[in-house]
């Protein structure tokens, strides 16, 4: 997992890979407030964007989950969630198998999980290997505004 803000990407992120680089740089040049809801090809089907507007939830009604095909990166445009975070270490109990229809598999719970505050300018890098729970109220829930990036994980293999 990467975790940063957009801010400080000129001078805290230049050993990125290429791919994640390149969505950096569209988040920051992106007035992801004027977009309309929705999907949009950043490279095709390697690198695509979501922008969502969702409101938050109490943490027990979230469900951790993790992605195989992609890695996701996660962008706060306005409002505060928390994400937890955790390693996958293959003794998490499957709860529901997407995998196949939409490269998401969601586990019942997962153990040693931190949680990450995101504000606007946050942004955090999901790896396979990191199992994630987003949507998750600071305090009461409130409206968000964010972006998930979705990177072909394979383009960072040879990154």
């Amino acid at each position: 997992m990467i975790f940063g803000n957009i801010k400080d990407y000129e001078s805290g992120f230049a050993w990125l890979p290429q791919p994640l680089k390149t969505v950096i740089e569209h988040l920051k040049q992106t007035d992801f407030q004027a977009l309309p809801v929705g999907n949009y090809d950043l490279q095709g089907k390697d690198i695509y964007v979501q922008v969502f507007d969702m409101t938050t939830k109490p943490f027990a009604e979230t469900r951790p989950e993790v992605h195989r095909q992609y890695a996701d990166v996660q962008f706060s445009v306005s409002g505060c969630e928390q994400i937890g975070v955790a390693s996958d270490d293959g003794s998490n109990t499957v709860a529901e198998d997407l995998l196949a229809e939409r490269d998401l598999l969601f586990y019942s719970g997962v153990e040693n999980e931190s949680m990450l505050t995101m504000t606007p300018g946050s942004f955090a890098v999901f790896l396979p290997s990191d199992v994630h729970r987003p949507g998750v109220a600071l305090g009461a829930p409130k409206q968000v505004r964010k972006v998930v990036v979705k990177v072909r994980v394979s383009l960072l293999a040879g990154a």
